[in-house]
Formats: C-alpha cells, sequence, structure tokens
C-alpha cells in the first residue's frame, strides 16, 4: 500500500525538460505515485511525445502528456502557460528542470554562452512561474499547498567551475531565486524548494563517462563512490511535491551522493 505521505493521487504535474533524464524520471516518478496528469515539456516535439506515450503506458491510472515548447524566449513562455491554462483550471506542482550548459575558458567564453546559460537556468523559471502563477494559486490552500521545485546544482554551491563560468554561477542565482520566490509565496500557499544534484548519468554528463581517467577520479571522491541514477533524484522530488514535503519551503537539497562534505 502507498504511503499516503508521498501520494500524488490526481495531481497535475508540469515538467520542463520533462522528455530525457532527470526530468523524465520524475514524470515517471509522479506517475507511479498517483498524478492525474503530468505534463513534459521540451524543445524536440518527437521525444516529448516518445517520452508522453512511454511513461502513460507504464501507469493503469493517470497521463502523461506532450506539450512541447522552447522555453528560452519570454514569447513561448507565454504561449505554453495559455496553452497550459487552455487545458487546466489548476496545476499542482511545477518543476523547472530545463538547462543548458557552455565550456570554454575565462579568457575565450563569449557572451552568447554566457547569455544561454543564464537565460535558460535563471529567466526562464523565474518568468515560467509567474505565467503559471494563477494556476499554482486557484487550488493551493494552507491543508494542501502548491509546490514549485527548481533544479539547481552543487556547482551553484562549490567554488570550482569545472561544470564551466556560467553554469556554476546560473545555479548559485537559481538557488538563491528559490529562497526569494519562497518567502514571496508563502502567503499564496505555494512552496518552493530546490534540489541540488551531483554527477548523474545524463546526455549533460556523457562526455565525462567517456573519460575513464576522470570517471575514476571522481568516483573515489564522492564518499558513496558512485554517479546517481534516477531513482535518486525521484525520491526527492517526490518529498517537495507531496504531503510529505508540506512543511518546506525555501531549501536547496543537495543529491550528491555526499561530495559537498569532502
Amino acid at each position: 500500500m502507498q504511503n499516503p505521505l508521498f501520494s500524488m493521487q490526481d495531481k497535475i504535474c508540469v515538467i520542463t525538460g520533462g522528455s530525457r533524464g532527470l526530468g523524465k524520471a520524475m514524470a515517471r516518478a509522479f506517475l507511479h505515485a498517483g498524478a492525474k496528469r503530468v505534463y513534459v515539456t521540451a524543445r524536440k516535439p518527437e521525444e516529448c511525445e516518445q517520452t508522453a506515450a512511454e511513461l502513460s503506458d507504464l501507469v493503469d491510472n493517470g497521463e502523461c502528456i506532450a506539450l512541447p515548447g522552447d522555453m528560452s524566449s519570454g514569447e513561448e513562455i507565454a504561449r505554453f502557460a495559455r496553452s497550459l491554462a487552455d487545458r487546466e483550471s489548476h496545476i499542482d506542482v511545477l518543476v523547472n528542470n530545463a538547462g543548458a550548459g557552455w565550456m570554454a575558458s575565462v579568457e575565450e567564453f563569449p557572451e552568447i554562452g554566457w547569455d544561454k546559460v543564464m537565460d535558460l537556468n535563471v529567466k526562464t523559471p523565474f518568468f515560467l512561474t509567474q505565467q503559471l502563477l494563477p494556476l499554482l494559486k486557484a487550488n493551493a490552500t494552507p491543508e494542501s499547498s502548491a509546490s514549485v521545485i527548481n533544479i539547481g546544482s552543487i556547482a551553484g554551491i562549490m567554488g570550482s567551475a569545472g561544470s564551466g563560468v556560467s553554469y556554476g554561477t546560473s545555479k548559485a542565482a537559481i538557488h538563491q531565486l528559490t529562497r526569494n520566490l519562497a518567502s514571496l509565496l508563502a502567503e499564496d500557499n505555494i512552496r518552493v524548494n530546490a534540489i541540488a544534484p551531483g554527477r548523474f548519468h545524463s546526455k549533460m554528463t556523457s562526455h565525462v563517462e567517456q573519460d575513464k581517467q576522470q570517471y575514476d577520479h571522481e568516483i573515489k571522491m564522492i564518499p558513496l563512490h558512485r554517479w546517481g541514477h534516477d531513482a535518486d533524484i525521484m525520491g526527492p522530488a517526490l518529498l517537495l511535491a507531496s504531503q510529505a514535503g508540506a512543511y518546506m519551503t525555501g531549501e536547496i537539497i543537495a543529491v550528491d551522493g555526499g561530495f559537498l562534505v569532502t
């Protein structure tokens, strides 16, 4: 029997960057926990549709719906919000997961790379949350709050810029945005928290896995001696989206195998 504290029964959820990786894993977690509908959005329509069909087939009740869009522009964010409002009278959970990175030296870092990372990793989560506020407020009560989950990174906590100077800077910014929104939206019964993952198996980190020397070095540095798997993000996301996390807001939860304690 499912623990009611972690139930997502009848909840309406939205996940950006939901067609693969961590976003797809969180969508699966919500559906298995009883979510009524989970909307996944990403730039590539085919990938979105494929994920939606695959995840919908995993559950008897509940549905994953593809709503593709490019969240890097204000116009697309507004269009996405209108499209969602045409379908739903409220949403219970918003996961701001879409993100980007850019690797270059300090001397050669281009303005276009800086803007792309900062826009998608910081600007988009703010303006998407802003556009979806009416839907988040609509069904939120003190007893059943709405939840916004931002995906940060331990790169936004550490001093090292190994993942790129703009990436860590953008993730530090999303952590602070999380705290600010948590304070500003508490009166509307909207909780805002962030998950700060360490290394996870994903398309973005595949180049590290292909470098055996670097990969082995990182595994030795992580106290639990492994990278994160899908289940490692699914649990914290369920905590923050469900009644189990009802008294949590403004938190930045590191999910990194203990890397930050080394």
